[in-house]
C-alpha cells in the first residue's frame, strides 16, 4: 500500500471542484498526510474576467489574492480541516504549468483535481487536468465532477 504523505489539491475555486477537495482532504485524514490546497491564477495580468477586476484603488493582485484566500479558507472550513496549508500562485502562464512546477518543489506525492472537461481531445479529462497528467512528477488523482 502506498503511503502519502504530501498530498496537493489543485482547485481552481469553483464549486464542482469540492468534489475533488473533499476526495484530497479524506485521503490526507486516512494517510496521516499533510494536504495543501493550490489555487493558481494564471495568464495574469492578460486574463481577467470582469467578475474578477479590482477596485480602482486596489492593486488587482492584491485584490485577487485575497479573494482566493478567503475562498480557500472558506473551503479548508467546510471540508473540516484544521491543518491544511493554502497556496495563491499567480503565473503569466497556465495553470498547469505551475500546478506541476509546484508539487515538484514541494515533493508532492500525489495530485488530486478536478476534471471537467467538456470539448475537444481533452474532453476526456480537461485541459488542465490533461497537461498536469502529462507532466506530473507524481501520482496523481482526477476526479471527475458532473456539471
Amino acid at each position: 500500500m502506498i503511503g502519502y504523505r504530501n498530498i496537493l489539491c489543485a482547485t481552481d475555486l469553483s464549486d464542482h471542484c469540492r468534489v475533488a477537495a473533499q476526495c484530497a482532504a479524506d485521503l490526507a485524514r486516512c494517510y496521516g498526510a499533510q494536504l495543501t490546497l493550490l489555487h493558481v491564477v494564471d495568464h495574469f495580468p492578460e486574463d481577467r474576467s470582469n467578475e474578477e477586476i479590482a477596485p480602482e484603488d486596489a492593486d488587482p493582485a492584491t485584490y485577487r489574492d485575497r479573494q482566493a484566500r478567503a475562498a480557500l479558507a472558506e473551503l479548508a472550513r467546510t471540508l473540516g480541516l484544521e491543518s491544511v496549508t493554502q497556496a495563491v500562485l499567480f503565473t503569466t502562464q497556465s495553470a498547469a504549468r505551475e500546478i506541476v512546477r509546484y508539487a515538484e518543489e514541494q515533493h508532492t506525492d500525489l495530485i488530486v483535481i478536478a476534471s471537467h472537461g467538456r470539448h475537444g481531445i481533452t474532453a476526456t479529462l480537461g485541459s488542465t487536468a490533461h497537461s498536469v497528467a502529462q507532466a506530473a512528477p507524481c501520482d496523481m488523482l482526477t476526479v471527475r465532477c458532473k456539471t
